[in-house]
């Protein structure tokens, strides 16, 4: 871009811009530092120090800028505002929020404009409109460069932050040794945990291709993390990505079962999705098995197609049993094998379970007459051996079920990792 003053520069009262304003730079600046200090309440919990330093050097840098957008009637470099980039990264890693940075570019530019043009009158309105314009201009590209820095930066620190984190839990769940990892992230361990095993289910905006439904899965556990974060006064460690994971909520004490489920009531609303979960209290030393369980009753939520909510294994002893491997759970999942070339029978025998043995509900759910329900179950009373209209062996069906539904979920696991 050409940097050449033009030859109509832009002038106050005969004098250009520019030279007034590099006239008074190193005023102002002070002046400046000082208005952040007084206007922005972060800025009187700095350091005095870094306010005569960074935070002046800085401003004075700005107003060399912003006398150059004047002299050269254009918006600023990119390499006039990476002091600017490297200015906000150091405030994002000393915690000073965005808001309080964007404010302090902000007040600065107004005051600038104000200093400059209180005395304009009807002979410079073509100048300062010109003026008003290439403010408006240089704000833009520094709130642009600004925020893209400090959350470049923000992003590089929470990514350091949630690695350290998965450390720690890799170790817990590894049974390594949780305490260097937790010392090297600057982590406490906790005396109890409450382990969670969530699965969340995806968010009508995580539907379709593209960047949006990556975006919005990510939102989706931000928010979970953020609620999490806001209900215990101690780190929570946490493995999860869109679909779910791991969670350990720390406390002194175990968690009694009606804060767990006020604690997954709010997760669920910030997650805006059904959520299923899991729970296991546990010491450090006890997260690998509470872990394991908590994933082991999972799999038993989603064999038996348990609604959203918060499980424990007190809530499904008979079911966690029915499915653990054994002989007994090998052959139940057989009893089935009949029915498997046969999808209409098979479908009809879920809707039939799922309507309470009801043959006129499971006509409507299926579309079809009251009879072909009759038809149908009596082929499939023949072909497994077990009369499915009768209460008596209700239970020994939904086993079944469930038990083929287990050996179906360790398949494709194994088949998606094949070396587990």
């Amino acid at each position: 871009m050409n940097s050449r003053p033009r030859t109509n520069p832009l002038c106050l009262s005969g004098e250009p811009v520019h030279v007034r304003l590099s006239a008074r730079s190193s005023t102002l600046a002070e002046d400046l530092v000082s208005g952040f200090r007084d206007e922005i309440p972060i800025y009187r919990q700095l350091p005095a120090e870094e306010l005569a330093g960074d935070i002046l050097a800085i401003t004075a840098h700005n107003l060399t800028v912003v006398a150059r957008v004047f002299e050269y009637r254009r918006t600023p470099t990119v390499e006039e505002l990476d002091p600017l980039r490297e200015s906000a990264a150091r405030r994002a890693q000393e915690g000073v929020p965005l808001e309080a940075i964007l404010t302090a570019y902000h007040l600065g530019a107004r005051r600038v404009f104000d200093e400059l043009f209180a005395a304009a009158d009807a002979t410079d309105i073509a100048d300062v409109v010109e003026a008003n314009r290439l403010i408006l201009a240089y704000t833009q590209a520094v709130t642009a460069a600004v925020c893209d820095a400090y959350l470049a930066e923000r992003e590089s620190m929470l990514g350091q932050e949630r690695d350290a984190a998965h450390a720690v839990v890799l170790a817990l769940l590894n049974e390594e040794s949780p305490i260097a990892a937790a010392s090297l992230a600057g982590i406490r361990l906790a005396n109890r945990y409450l382990v969670l095993s969530l699965r969340t289910a995806a968010h009508p905006d995580e539907k379709g291709t593209g960047a949006g439904p990556l975006v919005a899965g990510r939102r989706k556990r931000h928010r979970i993390e953020a609620e999490l974060a806001s209900r215990t006064g101690e780190p929570v460690l946490s493995m999860l990505d869109v679909t779910g994971g791991v969670v350990l909520v720390p406390g002194s004490e175990p968690m009694t079962w009606e804060r767990a489920l006020e604690l997954f009531a709010a997760v669920s609303r910030a997650a805006d999705v059904d959520v299923w979960a899991t729970a296991e209290w546990a010491t450090p030393a006890g997260v690998p098995d509470a872990a394991l369980l908590t994933g082991e009753l999972m799999e038993v939520v989603a064999a038996f197609d348990r609604p959203p909510g918060l499980y424990r294994l007190s809530d499904m002893l008979l079911e966690y049993q029915l499915t653990r491997p054994s002989p007994a759970r090998d052959a139940l999942a057989c009893l089935l094998d009949p029915l498997t070339d046969h999808d209409e029978l098979s479908r009809t025998l879920h809707v039939h379970l799922a309507e309470g043995l009801d043959r006129r509900a499971t006509a409507a759910r299926l579309h079809v007459h009251p009879n072909t329900v009759d038809y149908r179950l009596r082929r499939i009373g023949g072909l497994i051996g077990v009369d499915p209209t009768d209460p008596m062996t209700l239970s020994r069906i939904e086993a079944a079920l469930a038990a083929r539904r287990m050996a179906r979920t360790r398949n494709d696991r194994r088949h998606s990792n094949p070396r587990t």
